[in-house]
């Protein structure tokens, strides 16, 4: 079983220049509009060959970009990179990402940052540091954990 997100763009073709610039993206697939039709595109985008994003238009009155919503995320799209997540970060702020949350190491064992892509959507991404027992991310966090594998 596999999970494949979707994030909608006012404008999903140079949403996806962006998105290969700033966060290293490759589009793997693309479906390109009919030029009386620009809300009909489908593309999806991947990260060194692994995992999948679907990117499209606003083509339906649920589907919308942070940008036609008042800047309103109801989900957020997290992203593991095999290394080096400083330099992927300061990659995403040279192409314009707003960084809402540096570089951090968190307790689960993973060092963490947070961007927002023009249109307003969170992304988070992550490079695994460490491995963490649940034992000692419930110790050093204080928080009850279940279903850690």
């Amino acid at each position: 079983m596999s999970f494949t997100p979707a994030v909608f763009y006012k404008d999903p073709m140079t949403a996806l220049a962006w998105l290969e610039k700033a966060f290293g993206f490759e589009t793997s697939m693309l479906i390109e509009p009919p030029a009386d039709d620009p809300t009909n595109v489908h593309a999806e985008m991947s990260l060194a060959g692994k995992g999948r994003v679907m990117v499209g238009a606003e083509w339906a009155a649920w589907a919308k970009s942070p940008a036609s919503v008042g800047g309103a995320n109801t989900a957020n799209i997290h992203v593991d990179v095999e290394s080096d997540v400083n330099a992927h970060c300061e990659r995403a702020r040279q192409a314009g990402a707003v960084i809402q949350e540096e570089p951090a190491d968190q307790f689960y064992g993973a060092r963490t940052y947070r961007a927002m892509d023009p249109e307003g959507h969170v992304w988070t991404f992550a490079q695994t540091i460490r491995e963490v027992s649940r034992e000692e991310a419930e110790r050093v966090s204080g928080l009850k954990i279940t279903g850690w594998v």
